[in-house]
């Protein structure tokens, strides 16, 4: 067992945050139980670290404020007090009630946590938690000491009545999101996450911790551990806000949500949640809407490849495949060919699941497999629509395969996704599912396999040497390492442009149209390797050359391609 699962708290924190290293964290920890005393006062008595840097790292970790004790008055003493012990041993302290909300004054949130939920719940109020230093913290506590003897209940007794009275008269009415803590952290998270660019965002339980990651640049990486007493709410608050039963823990479920930026700008989230063995796992998709109107320039086709999809896409009729695993873009390529079709002599239907971005002017449908509409049943029904262009989110089955070959092959546009390795493997795939190979032959018009690859950051990518059988066993030919480009790496340091050298990705695509040629190869039940031989001849470069020339022209890294085109 790795030491650092051992470590729960503050003391994980002060780990991850580079501030402890694992042993003296332990070590530290060991003392604490020893002397009976908190972890954090451990740390400060033996000074391994100032109280003005724990709370700043737990600021910066659990989102709190930081508040500094010595700009308080001198004989300042919390009104509406509770027990001194329970302040002492919780290392907290009531700073101010004003209407609905209680301030506390906390050094440690990890350890205070579920006190201040059971304060919170008897008090009926929402607690909002400041950081302060632990020394200072415990010197006003000392001076409070034991003359006090008011408890919990005065904290509500002695209210201001007619604070008293409109609290109670709020009573039926819902508390306002901003002065919920689980909801300020939520919302913190989310816009961190759009500030990043993630394009997922994980909360996870476990036995001892509880952690939420990022997907930034198809990479996870965690960046909080708030404490684990608050699982429940979170999920619960997220649940709320996604119109999920909260009250349904055992299977899974699938929501939405939006948040509003600005006036102009809103983000949607995709949620799911999974029942674990230590709670409920939620992980949220995000979807940015702007992505869908990037324009095909931005994705990274190079010009033979571009033109070659515009093609396929403005014919009256065809059946166009993007194919790819997932994560690899391929909703985004659907979109921004279907933005590119988007005209108001056109009607455009889709059905997905669900539709992941609202674009104005087309026919959206979500597919609802328990209630009988199906990808195929969607598509029976577009065709008695009088559509134009058809946009299948997925080809499954051989039911919802043999409808689009149908709908292509009667003077429709057909876009759809498969899930399959290159383009060659997809003309393949298509007739293991059973569809017949003229069938195929007549109405597939081009297909583009796809993958993201992490973008090299322009400000701190750093040049490398690399030998020359090197590049010829990644794929280079024998010609193309004549001098004439440099290869980079990523700067594993990262600059303020980045995280570990990379910034957003890069499409990498493989686009085969269906000649002639590919057409007699599939009418005699080809292989997929006999397609992919006839490709190449045709000029038709594979992901793997599509990679390398990213990398010829700066873009990514040697080792990037070497991990998404290694198939």
């Amino acid at each position: 067992m790795n030491t650092s699962q051992k470590l729960v708290g503050l003391a994980r924190i002060l780990v991850q945050n580079q501030l402890l290293t694992e042993a003296q964290a332990i070590a530290a920890s060991a003392q604490a139980t020893s002397s009976g005393i908190a972890f954090i006062s451990q740390v400060i008595q033996n000074k391994q670290l100032k109280a003005i840097e724990i709370a700043e790292s737990l600021a910066r970790t659990l989102g709190f404020p930081v508040f500094d004790l010595n700009a308080l008055p001198a004989d300042f003493v919390p009104a509406k007090m509770i027990d001194a012990e329970l302040m002492q041993s919780k290392r907290l302290m009531p700073l101010l009630a004003r209407g609905n909300m209680l301030f506390f004054a906390v050094s440690d949130p990890t350890q205070a946590t579920q006190t201040l939920d059971e304060i919170q719940f008897q008090a009926s109020m929402t607690i909002s938690i400041i950081i302060v230093e632990d020394d200072k913290l415990g010197k006003r506590i000392d001076r409070i000491g034991e003359s006090s003897e008011a408890s919990m209940q005065s904290l509500l007794d002695e209210n201001d009545e007619s604070e008293d009275a409109a609290h109670k008269k709020d009573d039926a009415q819902p508390i306002e999101v901003d002065d919920d803590p689980v909801v300020k952290y939520i919302q913190k998270i989310l816009l961190d996450a759009i500030n990043l660019g993630a394009s997922d965002i994980h909360f996870e339980p476990y036995e001892k911790f509880y952690r939420i990651r990022y997907r930034v640049d198809g990479v996870l990486r965690e960046v909080s551990q708030p404490p684990l007493t608050i699982k429940e709410k979170m999920a619960s608050r997220i649940k709320v806000i996604s119109n999920l039963d909260i009250s349904e823990k055992r299977i899974p479920q699938d929501g939405r949500m939006k948040l509003t930026l600005s006036k102009t700008r809103h983000i949607d989230f995709r949620v799911s949640t999974l029942p674990m063995i230590n709670g409920e796992k939620i992980v949220m998709r995000i979807l940015d809407p702007s992505s869908a109107t990037l324009g095909i320039e931005a994705l990274g086709y190079e010009p033979e490849q571009k033109e070659a999809l515009l093609n396929a896409v403005s014919r009256p009729y065809g059946l166009v495949l993007v194919t790819g695993p997932t994560g690899s873009g391929k909703t985004v390529s659907l979109y921004t060919c279907l933005n590119i079709l988007n005209r108001p002599d056109v009607n455009i239907s889709t059905a997905e699941d669900p539709a992941e971005i609202p674009l104005p002017g087309i026919n959206q449908v979500n597919v609802n497999e328990k209630q009988g509409l199906t990808f195929a049943a969607a598509l029976r029904a577009f065709l008695r629509q009088d559509p134009d262009i058809i946009m299948i989110g997925e080809i499954r089955d051989l039911e919802t395969a043999d409808m689009a070959i149908k709908a292509a092959s009667t003077g429709h546009m057909v876009l759809s996704t498969l899930h399959t390795n290159d383009a060659p493997s997809t003309l393949t795939r298509l007739m293991n599912m059973g569809v017949a190979p003229f069938n195929i032959a007549s109405a597939v018009s081009l297909i583009t396999a796809q993958r993201l690859a992490r973008r090299l950051c322009p400000h701190c990518r750093k040049p490398i040497q690399v030998p020359k059988e090197m590049l010829i066993s990644m794929g280079f030919a024998d010609s193309e390492i004549d001098g004439s480009w440099q290869p980079y790496a990523a700067n594993e340091e990262g600059c303020e442009h980045c995280t570990a050298g990379y910034k957003g990705r890069v499409g990498i695509y493989q686009v085969m149209p269906v000649t002639e040629a590919i057409s007699r190869i599939i009418m005699k039940n080809g292989t997929s390797h006999d397609i992919a031989d006839q490709a190449k001849r045709e000029g038709v470069k594979d992901l793997r050359q599509s990679g390398l020339l990213k990398v010829k022209q700066g873009l990514t890294s040697l080792s990037e391609i070497e991990s998404v085109t290694n198939i």
